[in-house]
């Protein structure tokens, strides 16, 4: 009942123009309007947090979509630089193959290295052709700057690539380079039997006269091994001195091509002769 009498009292006091309130309706509003004060508040408060919650929701959603588009970005970027820096590769790759297409007849395949040995006693690397594509042992094998090897294995869809820091005289499955020097290439010179490891330089052994060469000079293979054609570039020479029991000279060579990160490769396949 008392309730019902407090909500009469309270439509009077909200409805209809009225002349001036009564204290007691004046005290009436004013615990009234307290009251509501109260009430609001907490009840703003909460409204408030809970729109705060929201907006971290908000918040939350939108740096989760950046982070993605920043990820996503980087890929990109990333896969635009290796694609910039094969592009550049291949193009001068491109004009290595038309260089030496008009210095000899060899056909180069060219072919992308896939692995890596990781042991350091064993400098092999695998390369993307194999028996396939005609791809045979003993091919040499070289990038843009000079020879880095020889086809030591030949498998179905990939090779292995024996490298010329692997070159060891005292192991028979490694194979000696016949080199001459570039530019007088027609009198043979001596051979690349082993490679330094101290100093990265290849050693060339049975040099029987060394005043046709001078340091700076570009080594090439002379192709009288059987195994390396004519014509590729090896290294530079570094020094010239005496060679074992004073007979003979040794020459380090320090090699032009170099044998770390290598990417793409040429397999020099030489016509067979018939």
């Amino acid at each position: 009942m008392s309730g019902l009498v407090c909500f009469f009292i309270l439509m009077g006091l909200t409805l209809g123009n009225r002349g001036p309130m009564t204290w007691p309706e004046k005290f009436v509003k004013d615990s009234i309007s307290w009251t509501q004060g109260l009430l609001y508040k907490p009840a703003a408060q909460v409204a408030g947090f809970f729109e705060d919650i929201r907006q971290l929701r908000v918040i939350y959603e939108e740096n989760k979509t950046l982070k993605l588009t920043l990820t996503q970005y980087a890929r990109d970027t990333q896969r635009l630089n290796e694609l910039e820096s094969q592009n550049k590769r291949l193009m001068e790759s491109l004009g290595f193959t038309e260089r030496q297409r008009q210095a000899n007849n060899y056909t180069y395949r060219i072919a992308e290295v896939v692995t890596i040995d990781p042991d350091p006693y064993n400098s092999t690397v695998t390369i993307n052709l194999g028996d396939k594509d005609g791809i045979k042992e003993n091919m040499a094998v070289m990038t843009v700057d000079g020879l880095v090897g020889r086809v030591s294995k030949v498998f179905g869809f990939h090779s292995n690539v024996q490298l010329l820091s692997e070159t060891n005289d005292t192991d028979n499955n490694s194979k000696a380079i016949a080199v001459t020097v570039k530019g007088n290439d027609s009198q043979p010179f001596g051979m690349i039997e082993s490679y330094d490891p101290k100093v990265g330089e290849l050693v060339m052994n049975k040099v029987e006269h060394a005043d046709d060469m001078k340091v700076g000079d570009t080594i090439i293979t002379s192709g009288l091994g059987q195994v390396f054609p004519k014509g590729i570039e090896v290294g530079t020479i570094s020094s010239i001195g005496p060679g074992e029991f004073g007979i003979t000279y040794k020459v380090m060579v320090k090699p032009k091509a170099s044998f770390n990160r290598i990417r793409e490769v040429f397999v020099v396949e030489v016509p067979e002769v018939k």
